[in-house]
């Protein structure tokens, strides 16, 4: 059984070992977790008898930086980046540096604010990983995962985890770890899940800079925002003064290199955005979000190979899962983020994707009403609507 992040946070506040997995494509492997200053003989013991891979203590980099732990190699070669530190064991307080009690001294004091570089010894018996200073934003491993924990819980941002190993000495993956976890009583969570929460619960999106933007199409407000989420440029088109308001009319645009710049007629985006445009700016209060999603989250790249996949007799839908993708790779976290730092507290939505409504109220932007934005087919577009509409739910009247 796999839990909610929200269900585990008690447990790792109390020093309760819990199993963190992370993507099936990544290295699809599950390590124990507890927060390093909450590890006890027991829990460094648990994990070097029942789980038996390397004990490692995530931290933040700037908990590194403060104990002088230097990186394990100056070029960095590891498939997934894996920030090792020299090792170390604490200066006063072991032996040999591997039994529990002396791993439990070392993790026990590098979890110490107090601690100094001069308090260990180096090579030592206990492997150091720096965290990403974004968290599983920025990278998604477990590394970055466990020190998120950590710092959610109000904890010191070091953690100790170890790979789960099965009896032959391979990979325990998602089926054995259940197994696994029901042998020892322990919950599951996972990155993917740390991510979501991340994105519902933290303010990661503030507003950088207003400015006044005249159109053809109305007079509007355009905000850029600082972005923790993924870096991009995102932007907000503002009618009227929406901060605090329930109920505020919002049309999510996907960036169209394609539709909204050259007036491609193999789709209707670009007419989307100007009618959604000049029914807010006639409302007199709105927003339209421009989202850097382009080709449904593909990119335009792969959106011009889609193009040549549908030439060759594809769907838009077949065409993304022939090049790797999903149907529909965007995420709506960085919308209700917008909406959020601008204030908004429910909204209208103009939009034919019951996905985008989902979307929203998955990270806590509340949809109280749909309105359709259908614009007319032509002859070029025809296929790609009905497609729309037949294979991807869309709530389009075309037939």
């Amino acid at each position: 059984m796999i839990y909610k992040i929200e269900d585990v946070l008690e447990d790792i506040k109390n020093g309760i070992p819990l199993i963190i997995v992370d993507d099936e494509n990544r290295e699809n492997e599950g390590d124990i977790f507890v927060a390093a200053e909450k590890a006890t003989y027991e829990s460094v013991n648990f994990m070097a008898t029942n789980a038996r891979g390397l004990t490692c203590v995530p931290m933040s980099s700037e908990n590194a930086i403060r104990l002088g732990l230097d990186p394990m190699t100056a070029r960095n070669t590891d498939a997934k980046c894996t920030a090792f530190t020299v090792s170390v064991d604490a200066k006063e307080g072991t032996t040999t540096g591997i039994s529990i009690a002396d791993r439990l001294t070392t993790i026990k004091k590098l979890a110490d604010k107090n601690s100094m570089s001069s308090d260990f010894t180096r090579p030592g018996h206990i492997f150091p990983l720096i965290a990403k200073d974004r968290g599983v934003l920025e990278r998604e491993g477990h590394t970055e995962a466990t020190v998120d924990l950590c710092k959610i819980c109000g904890l010191a941002p070091v953690a100790v985890i170890c790979e789960i190993l099965k009896d032959d000495g391979t990979m325990a993956r998602v089926p054995d770890l259940e197994i696994f976890a029901k042998k020892h009583n322990l919950k599951i969570i996972t990155i993917a899940d740390l991510i979501k929460y991340r994105k519902k619960t933290e303010q990661l999106m503030k507003i950088d800079v207003v400015a006044n933007m005249p159109t053809d199409s109305g007079t509007f407000k355009i905000v850029g925002f600082d972005n923790l989420i993924d870096g991009k440029e995102h932007i907000a088109l503002v009618k009227g003064d929406v901060a605090g308001k329930e109920n505020v009319t919002v049309r999510i645009h996907s960036e169209c290199f394609t539709g909204d710049i050259l007036g491609s007629l193999r789709c209707d985006c670009g007419s989307q955005l100007k009618t959604a445009m000049r029914r807010i700016d006639k409302l007199g209060e709105g927003i339209i979000l421009y989202l850097r999603q382009e080709g449904r989250g593909i990119g335009l790249l792969n959106k011009l190979r889609a193009y040549n996949l549908q030439e060759e007799g594809m769907d838009t839908l077949d065409a993304n899962l022939h090049l790797g993708f999903g149907a529909d790779m965007r995420d709506y976290a960085v919308a209700a983020q917008m909406l959020k730092a601008l204030g908004v507290k429910s909204i209208k939505l103009l939009t034919n994707n019951p996905l985008k409504i989902n979307g929203l109220e998955e990270y806590g932007m509340p949809v109280v009403e749909r309105e359709e934005i259908e614009i007319e087919a032509n002859k070029i577009n025809k296929i790609y609507l009905k497609t729309k509409k037949e294979r991807m739910g869309h709530l389009l009247k075309i037939e």
